[in-house]
């Protein structure tokens, strides 16, 4: 298999992270680190906004990858994910509920050209 990269992910309920991870690996990416490996990507549940900075802030220590934002607090739309990822200083929020489709075109964008 081609296999294209780590990306790690932060999602509390079992039952979306399995799907989060079945989506990804079927396109060829890791979700399970090899050792010493660096994920080229995080995608992090927040489940509550006034929770987020510090969440977003400790992943940043810990990780130095770009970091995809799941939930279901902000609005649907280009707009206002813009100004959600804006505030919080990632680059992208991925509203919940998403589809296969959108996550994997999130996913590409915010790996685009860090290759």
């Amino acid at each position: 298999m081609n296999r294209k990269g780590f990306i790690a992910i932060r999602e509390d309920d079992d039952l979306i992270r399995a799907l989060l991870e079945r989506w990804l690996v079927e396109v060829g990416y890791s979700v399970h680190p090899v050792a010493g490996e660096s994920p080229c990507l995080v995608i992090a549940d927040i489940p509550s906004p006034r929770g987020a900075p510090s969440r977003i802030e400790a992943l940043q220590a810990l990780y130095a990858a770009p970091i995809l934002v799941l939930s279901g607090r902000f609005r649907r739309g280009l707009a206002g994910s813009a100004e959600a990822a804006r505030r919080l200083g990632v680059k992208k929020v991925l509203p919940k509920p998403f589809t296969r489709k959108e996550l994997l075109s999130a996913v590409d964008e915010m790996l685009e050209g860090a290759e």
